[in-house]
């Protein structure tokens, strides 16, 4: 965990992401199901941190869930991840951020594929970068 990336003031990530981007990773917004870029990708490769870089998912982690957002078994590893309790919305759910610069990624629900761990890490490609593998 990075102390330092995750006290960055506004000005910084204003000045390193999209308009998009800041709105979902800094101000926990959400991409428009089904338009993400990354929805429909099946190379292989790694998923990281927009923000900051940091792996967070393996694509043979990723699977089809039908929700519009790329969805994920599991993290790369599970300390990459925080998850927090999230009541907005008037929902209960489990919210999903990057444990180096706490960019918010999405949010994980337990109706994955069982055979996995029942987990969909449900995330936003607009908090993604995607590395192919060489």
């Amino acid at each position: 965990m990075d102390e330092d990336m995750k006290t960055k003031p506004n000005d910084y990530w204003k000045s390193k992401l999209t308009p998009e981007q800041y709105r979902v990773v800094r101000e926990k917004g959400t991409e428009t199901a089904f338009a993400g870029k990354y929805v429909d990708n099946h190379q292989d490769g790694t998923y990281r941190c927009v923000a900051c870089g940091q792996e967070l998912f393996a694509s043979d982690t990723k699977f089809e869930s039908g929700s519009g957002w790329p969805s994920f078994t599991d993290p790369v590893n599970k300390q990459h991840v925080a998850l927090h309790e999230d009541s907005s919305h008037g929902m209960k759910r489990v919210e999903v951020t990057c444990n180096n610069c706490g960019a918010h990624l999405g949010h994980v629900f337990d109706d994955g594929p069982i055979d996995k761990g029942g987990q969909r890490f449900c995330i936003n490609s607009v908090a993604l970068d995607f590395t192919p593998k060489q």
